[in-house]
């Protein structure tokens, strides 16, 4: 065994398991098995044009060379983004931790309490902090946080502007440049009109809807906007805030002047710069809005013993359920770095908080007199952590560079200076001889901060926040240390067991992928520093780039998308802009299968498109004569395709190309939706079956962790006709000739975690790609066939095969009274994640096991599902105090003095030998859904308010 081999590492099977794996199959090798797997004429016939897979040891030495090429300067330049201090404690135990960072979205809330009290924490940060009554459990970045709120507000008119053709969205001019940027993207398709002014003397007219304002405002400025508010709001116009949060320990929250949406970043709540993210943005609002929140929201609700428990709340809202009407397109929140941010407000507590935000402000008086002091004007009347200095640009900015320091210029004899909690007196001073070699004078040294504020007292927060114990009770490293691990332990994470989630691809999330994430090197690059000073990130993305280029057969790639669900709505756009080149932006149909990702119809709405459905047949293909029939009809409006390849079913159609034929040939476009793309890495392609974009999911294929939910990135490669209209950026440009506009806030999205994808390619190298999907797709079709006789496998390539993935159909066990919500329950008992639940198909759990499972778990996960076979024929429908109805069974429930079941506790809680070995504990049972809804609950609250509620 080469021991120096990555591949050997990440991928779960050994080579003397083949035989017997293959055997279970019913095929002699790993090619006859692709080949009745793959229709004829899609498989590439030549190896991926890649290098040859690099060690563990000399990737880890490439990419600490790749990091000494990057420029670590003190970056002041603020626009939204702040160095910060992730406390050590929350680094290693959180950040650096597969139990946080290897955990998957919180559908399953037994076996994630803990993580979902972390968010409810960070959910409470937000409400008090903004002063709002109801927060979300994060969202991408504040630039599209920011759209998510003019798209809400949008769709959620009264009746009376509705009639009116109320479009406009009056936008502050003192908005950061990337969000403005963001808006005009969201807002093209959906007919709405941005006008930019300065609130302080623009006049709403009846033909708005809603406003925007940023508090504090680019340049720096607190504004009193209460009177703007106030005369918006009299005209029936609602206001939304792009607020610091930060600054809000020190200013007056804007839910108590009025706004109806308060959005941002986490990010300076000790998250890494990370050259643009990812982070953790939020977004607060009333609780009218509860139903048209965009994202997730985590609720308090109980347990089938009446217990405090945690849930997702609201969750009809998700996108595969309502489709084309869903709220919004974001499936990816940021939960991690939500996770990070809620516990850095755990460890400082609201006293920590206020010492971080008073020391940043009168740090920032100090810097302001000493700089007056030698004859500089500074223009900020009010302001908290950013002043804005007459001084001639060019020569500040050449001194400053030799000094390893980095300012905001945002004209020829401006600097901006904004100063965060990581600053000190040193640098302070620094700063000041800056200033004085530029204007040639002595400098004034600042020995000490000015305990002084310039913020008036209309402006200073009086209201109380983080009253709440937990903010209150872990701030020591060893209290916080053990709330931590203790909410680790309610969560079941890769580090546990095998997540088979179809669709999701919950893969090994390599260690030696991840390490180079703790080094300040790659970790505090400000996104918009001069690009000189990120040669090590510039190397990576245009090879990480050049990768996904060579993978997907395509010519361009734009990493700008920070989620699955931002990048479909990027390819989108960017089609949009194709048709629109050509004279033809009256193209605005899009088709999109029965089958197909709940995300793909919001994302078409969104970008401004009809939606028409086509049909499936009874094998779960889409229906050709109804494709062909609709393209037809539609030939003059056809804007795109949407399809997912290998289908949403597990399967590779045989008709593809005739499908991407058929749609070119009635003037469409044809978009590939990524998620699947583990099936065709090495094997086949998306510019192979006829497509012209398609988006990628790094945190499925490309091994970024999904850390409860996000972070993600949703990449889009394009064909070459397509490349001129990948987006750009305002600071920092990106993308075409003809670029559209922003689709994240960062110029390359979440450029840090890129680096995780880069490692596994690298590592993985041509070969070790290709079997990687080799085995992922023998990891699925052995699981399909030690489960036959005992499930039924929904559908089947033409050779009866799978793809990566497999349906089991759990509808036949209704006449047992069994759903298939209680196998999912179940498989909690034998140590288990479930599968995906009830997608594409209700009634039917979807089966992913990825490369990275060894036949050893494959077993284990195939006994267990056996073992839950033979409970389901021991059920009955007029007896539902069954073991499966019952499920999950806590430690609580199996050692209380009572036991009223009609089985042991042994067949409850270790139904099979190896669970005893290694036992997982769900630390609630069965969660009720519909009460949480009912009784919605969002923030922490004292225990006693919840034991009276529930």
């Amino acid at each position: 065994m080469r021991t120096d081999s990555f591949a050997i590492r990440h991928i779960g099977p050994k080579k003397e398991d083949l035989s017997k794996m293959l055997e279970k199959v019913g095929v002699d090798n790993i090619d006859q098995l692709i080949y009745e797997t793959f229709p004829d004429g899609i498989r590439l016939n030549s190896e991926l044009d890649l290098p040859e897979a690099m060690t563990e040891y000399e990737y880890l030495s490439h990419i600490q060379q790749l990091g000494d090429k990057n420029k670590v300067f003190r970056s002041f330049i603020g626009l939204g983004y702040h160095e910060s201090i992730l406390p050590s404690v929350i680094k290693r135990n959180i950040f650096e931790n597969p139990g946080w960072y290897t955990a998957y979205t919180p559908y399953q809330a037994e076996i994630a309490q803990g993580r979902l009290e972390a968010l409810l924490n960070f959910q409470t940060v937000v409400s008090d902090l903004t002063g709002m009554e109801l927060a979300n459990a994060s969202l991408l970045d504040e630039s599209t946080a920011a759209a998510e709120a003019m798209t809400m507000l949008f769709s959620t008119r009264d009746r009376k502007q509705k009639k009116d053709g109320a479009v406009k969205f009056f936008v502050s001019e003192e908005i950061l440049p990337q969000t403005l940027s963001l808006l005009q993207t969201r807002a093209l398709p959906l007919g709405i009109e941005l006008v930019t002014g300065d609130h302080r003397n623009f006049e709403l007219s009846e033909d708005f809807y809603g406003a925007l304002l940023q508090y504090p405002g680019k340049t720096g400025e607190v504004f009193d906007y209460s009177e703007f508010t106030a005369g918006a709001n009299q005209k029936g116009i609602r206001v939304a805030v792009a607020a610091d949060i930060l600054s809000l320990v020190n200013l007056t929250p804007p839910g108590e002047w009025g706004a109806e949406v308060v959005v941002g970043t986490t990010q300076r709540f000790g998250i890494p710069l990370g050259y643009g993210g990812p982070h953790a943005a939020f977004f607060a609002t009333k609780e009218a809005y509860k139903r048209n929140i965009p994202g997730r929201i985590i609720g308090v609700t109980k347990d089938t013993d009446g217990n405090y428990a945690l849930r997702m709340a609201l969750q009809t809202r998700e996108q595969h359920i309502k489709r084309d009407k869903a709220t919004s397109n974001i499936c990816t929140a940021q939960v991690l770095l939500a996770v990070m941010a809620g516990m850095y407000a755990v460890y400082h507590g609201p006293e920590g908080l206020k010492y971080i935000a008073g020391k940043v402000h009168h740090q920032t008086t100090s810097l302001a007199i000493a700089l007056e002091k030698m004859g500089y004007k500074q223009l900020n009347e009010v302001y908290f952590d950013t002043i804005r200095v007459k001084a001639d640009a060019a020569t500040v900015k050449n001194i400053a560079e030799l000094q390893k320091v980095n300012f905001y210029y945002p004209d020829e004899s401006t600097v901006s200076v904004s100063l965060n909690e990581t600053v000190t007196t040193q640098d302070l001073n620094t700063i000041v001889q800056i200033f004085a070699d530029a204007a040639g004078k002595n400098a004034v040294a600042v020995e000490s901060t000015e305990a002084s504020s310039v913020i008036p007292e209309t402006l200073v927060r009086k209201s109380a926040f983080l009253e709440n114990a937990v903010f209150n009770r872990y701030h020591s490293e060893t209290e916080l240390m053990r709330y931590i691990k203790k909410l680790e332990r309610k969560d079941l994470s890769l580090n546990h067991s095998m997540i088979s989630l179809g669709s999701c691809t919950m893969k090994l999330n390599a260690a030696s992928e991840m390490l180079p994430l703790s080094n300040p090197q790659w970790g505090n690059i400000h996104p918009f520093a001069p690009v000189d000073q990120a040669e090590g990130y510039h190397q990576v993305l245009k090879e990480l780039e050049h990768q996904l280029n060579v993978i997907t057969g395509f010519h361009g790639t734009s990493l700008q998308p920070n989620s699955g669900a931002q990048g479909e709505y990027a390819g989108l756009m960017v089609i949009m802009a194709y048709h629109q080149s050509r004279g033809e932006g009256h193209r605005n149909i899009c088709l999109i299968p029965a089958s197909a990702h709940g995300t793909n119809p919001a994302s078409a709405v969104m970008a401004g498109m009809k939606v028409i459905v086509t049909k499936t047949d009874e094998k779960g293909n889409i229906d050709i004569e109804d494709l062909r029939e609709k393209a037809e009809k539609y030939k003059d409006e056809l804007a795109a395709l949407m399809v997912t390849y290998p289908s949403t079913h597990g399967v590779f159609e045989s008709s593809i190309k005739e499908i991407t034929q058929l749609i070119h040939d009635n003037g469409g476009q044809v978009y590939m939706d990524g998620a699947n793309m583990n099936a065709q890495v090495g094997l086949t392609n998306p510019a192979t079956i006829g497509a012209d974009v398609c988006h990628l999911n790094l945190h499925k294929t490309f091994a970024i962790p999904h850390g409860g939910g996000g972070p993600g990135v949703g990449p889009i490669c394009v064909a070459e006709h397509l490349t001129t209209f990948l987006p750009t950026n305002p600071v920092i440009a990106t993308g075409g000739d003809q670029a559209i506009t922003a689709i994240s806030a960062a110029p390359w999205g979440s450029a840090y975690v890129c680096l995780i994808s880069y490692g596994y390619i690298k590592m993985l190298g041509s070969a070790g790609l290709k079997r990687s999907t080799e085995m992922a797709i023998l990891n699925a079709n052995y699981i399909k066939n030690k489960l036959e006789g005992h499930y039924q496998v929904l559908y089947t390539g033409e050779c009866g095969r799978a793809a990566h993935e497999l349906i089991i159909d759990c509808r036949p066990f209704k006449v047992n009274g069994i759903e298939v919500t209680d196998i999912a329950k179940r498989l909690m008992d034998y140590g288990f994640h479930a599968p995906t639940v009830s997608f594409p198909v209700a009634g039917t759990i979807m089966i992913e096991p990825t490369e990275s499972e060894s036949l050893a778990e494959l077993d284990r996960f195939c006994n267990a599902m056996i073992a839950i076979r033979e409970e389901i024929e021991e059920a009955s429908a007029e007896e539902p105090n069954n073991v499966l109805k019952n499920a999950p069974h806590t430690l609580k429930m199996v050692t209380a003095n009572e036991w009223n079941f009609p089985y042991s506790r042994e067949k409850a809680a270790y139904p099979l030998e190896y669970v005893a070995d290694n036992k997982f504990w769900p630390t609630v049972r069965r969660v009720d859904e519909a009460y949480g809804d009912r009784n919605l609950m969002c923030t922490c609250a004292p225990i006693e308010e919840y034991a009276e509620a529930l």
